[in-house]
């Protein structure tokens, strides 16, 4: 088993061909900067523009941070296994299970995660979970084509737009609550985060103002809710984790209704990794700073069996 040491040759990978290229090239700087802060001096940045990448050669490490398609579905842990080369974060099969929407829910349900009801229909059906409810592509990340639908009428149109990213759509009820999200770094959850939308819900738009024009968010770490109510957010959140079989780390989001109940959303597996992304906030607050948090993913990930 490798041992990660300040000569361990890096290949950093960010961008790819999916819709959140753009925020993947800003988490993939943040990354390089931090980790060549850490005194890591052998880390080459690639960008990475289709399917097959042209690794450096000598690379002892692929550090993914291409959020989304490819990325995060599994493809580019399946194509580096094929080559034998060592990465970051989830591996193959369980990134394509955290991926798609579909089979995150079987899984939770399957384990008894607390989780929104849900049906799964073509984007030429209409739901038979009535409004309010919510449409998702099941295989977008970052809230892409996610529309809450409050007026019947209003279905048939957030159905077509949703469809317009797949044939297969995920449509959740509605829960009202909390938007909260569980950082988990090796099998600990790390303190709960409360994301504040200042309009409308934590979509693209809110989630990037900087690159969409929007009002942004604010964020609360650690959450402005009670002791037990920590507990079982971070208790749900972990139950998903492990449902999943997620490896090194990934960030969980749950919604809290006002009576105390958590509901899990979904898993990131890589989530954003800027110095002011979710999961470093979460990092920070218990004092982990962002390059220890780089350097750590990286060792814990070095060590991590695949294939």
């Amino acid at each position: 088993m490798k041992t990660l040491t300040k000569d361990t040759k890096i290949a950093l990978l960010m961008g790819g061909p999916g819709s959140e290229r753009e925020v993947s090239l800003v988490s993939g700087q943040a990354v390089l900067e931090a980790l060549r802060a850490e005194g890591f001096t052998r880390v080459t940045p690639v960008v990475v523009d289709d399917e097959t990448p042209a690794i450096p050669e000598g690379t002892e490490l692929c550090f993914n941070i291409i959020h989304g398609t490819f990325g995060e579905d599994g493809g580019l842990q399946t194509y580096l296994e094929k080559l034998g080369l060592p990465y970051t974060g989830a591996g193959s099969a369980t990134s394509r299970n955290c991926f798609d929407k579909v089979l995150t829910k079987k899984a939770m349900v399957a384990a008894g995660v607390p989780t929104p009801a849900s049906e799964v229909i073509t984007r030429d059906q209409m739901p038979s979970i009535p409004v309010p409810c919510v449409v998702k592509p099941p295989c977008e990340g970052s809230s892409v084509g996610v529309e809450i639908v409050h007026d019947a009428a209003e279905l048939p149109a957030a159905v077509r737009r949703a469809g317009e990213h797949g044939e297969e759509l995920l449509v959740e009820e509605y829960i009202k609550g909390k938007e909260l999200t569980v950082a988990i770094f090796d099998g600990t959850p790390l303190p709960v985060i409360h994301i504040c939308p200042r309009e409308g819900f934590y979509d693209y738009k809110n989630k990037y103002p900087g690159m969409t024009g929007a009002v942004g968010s604010d964020y609360i770490c650690p959450a402005d809710i009670t002791e037990q109510e920590t507990k079982d957010v971070q208790a749900a959140a972990l139950a998903a984790y492990r449902a999943l079989g997620v490896e090194v780390y990934g960030r969980v989001d749950v919604l809290l209704t006002d009576d105390g109940k958590p509901y899990v959303l979904e898993i990131n597996t890589i989530p954003g990794m800027t110095s002011a992304s979710l999961f470093p906030k979460a990092a920070a607050a218990v004092g982990i700073p962002f390059g220890e948090l780089c350097r750590r993913i990286a060792e814990v990930s070095l060590c991590q069996p695949r294939g």
